[in-house]
């Protein structure tokens, strides 16, 4: 049984401001945060709920365009939605990285086009995930909103996503170290007063080392962040959090618990029920077994299994007695 449900959870981690919500993909992570996102507002808090996955799904669940910038949902007070525009994100990226790369050769005094390193640097496959990184910290930066709810890629993304955190850290310190001692090596070499000058990309490093050590404060504090693992009652799911909530832990991102989605309500299957009916929820009863042995006193929630879609606020709000029990 559940020892302690989402509601006092919640009520034990009173500060909680950044919730994300991840797991393999179908499992019903948009669901799910849209209904966080709609009970958080009806709390009287400023809510943002935002997509970091590059296939978004808000749009469609809100039946209501938020993509490219945070909107005010219809008939939801305290609440704004966002589908991150990621080509928008990509572009601006490349664009401060031309920035930078030109600044750089112009300061080595060397004579080479920017848009080669460019190309490399942007061909590189983590790159949109790397760029969707930055636009979900500026708004954790922006510090506009009470509670930010993040429906995250599937897990394998959001591990890399918010892994970056840690990995950019440790790529800047090595970074530093080597440009602190190539500059060192130049001053010893050079009789010109270029060696007085302002060290661009040294400032650049140290403001991003700033940026990422930031980043992960917020990502890695119990107080304000927690990250919900959401599943059905099936092996494959099953198997992706139990494989990936220690490597968060490891990490330093506190995990909230777990969620589990589409269960089939035993009462509501009669005598006369198909025999595929009878074979789901049993197959589903084992599982739950194992949910309840891998996952003992990380369940918040137990959803059912609805005959309708879950499309629109309404039908979010009425999820929400679920979530929130």
């Amino acid at each position: 049984m559940i020892e302690m449900n989402m509601t006092q959870y919640l009520s034990e981690n009173p500060g909680l401001k950044y919730l994300f919500f991840g797991g393999k993909g179908g499992v019903g992570k948009t669901v799910l945060a849209g209904t966080a996102a709609i009970w958080s507002a009806s709390q009287g808090k400023k809510t943002l709920l935002a997509s970091t996955n590059p296939v978004h799904s808000l749009s469609s669940l809100l039946m209501q365009d938020v993509f490219g910038r945070a909107t005010p949902v219809n008939g939801i007070p305290n609440l704004d939605a966002y589908e991150i525009d990621t080509k928008d994100t990509i572009e601006k990226s490349k664009h401060e990285i031309r920035e930078k790369i030109e600044w750089f050769l112009k300061f080595a005094e060397v004579k080479t086009r920017a848009d080669e390193f460019v190309e490399s640097a942007t061909m590189n496959p983590a790159f949109e995930e790397s760029a969707m990184f930055e636009n979900m910290i500026d708004l954790m930066f922006e510090d506009k909103y009470q509670v930010y709810i993040f429906d995250t890629a599937p897990t394998a993304n959001a591990r890399r996503l918010l892994g970056m955190s840690s990995v950019y850290s440790m790529w800047v310190n090595k970074m530093v170290q080597s440009r602190k001692e190539a500059m060192s090596l130049r001053d010893l070499l050079s009789y010109s007063k270029r060696k007085q000058e302002k060290d661009p990309l040294m400032d650049y490093l140290l403001n991003l080392r700033e940026r990422m050590g930031r980043a992960k404060s917020l990502l890695t504090n119990p107080a304000l962040t927690s990250f919900f693992f959401v599943t059905l009652p099936e092996a494959l799911p099953i198997a992706v959090i139990t494989r990936f909530i220690s490597w968060f832990r490891d990490f330093g991102i506190p995990v909230g618990g777990v969620v589990v989605n589409m269960v089939i309500d035993k009462n509501s299957v009669k005598e006369d029920a198909p025999d595929f009916v009878k074979n789901r929820v049993a197959m589903q009863d084992e599982y739950m077994q194992t949910i309840w042995k891998e996952f003992n006193g990380q369940v918040r929630a137990i959803i059912p299994l609805f005959d309708n879609e879950v499309r629109g606020v309404d039908r979010l709000k009425h999820m929400a007695k679920f979530l929130y029990t």
